[in-house]
């Protein structure tokens, strides 16, 4: 969430997921993905919830020619370094939310 006030929130952070992976149901993670430490301080999804106006999120999904070894307090800045020079394909997708 770019939109947010104090900069870019980060609301999930997850990699290793399995090739085969279609489809992650709310709440669920797919078997050997890792999940890293968001914006919330904690690992695991946290929703949007913008205090006020519209906000854009971006899911961003990356295939890899590996997995990664980071430890679960990894932050979206270790995950970006860890996947530079790995990356064979990206994707993006902007949302946007607000609440009424």
């Amino acid at each position: 969430d770019p939109d947010a006030p104090r900069g870019t929130w980060v609301h999930w952070t997850l990699w290793n997921i399995p090739p085969q992976t279609r489809e992650i149901s709310e709440g669920g993670v797919p078997q050997g993905a890792v999940q890293g430490e968001t914006s919330f301080g904690r690992t695991g999804y946290g929703g949007p919830c913008p205090h006020m106006g519209t906000h854009r999120f971006f899911f961003k999904i990356y295939a890899l020619d590996m997995n990664l070894d980071l430890p679960l307090s990894a932050r979206v800045g270790d995950l970006q370094k860890a996947i530079d020079g790995h990356i064979l394909d990206q994707a993006e997708l902007v949302g946007l939310y607000s609440r009424e």
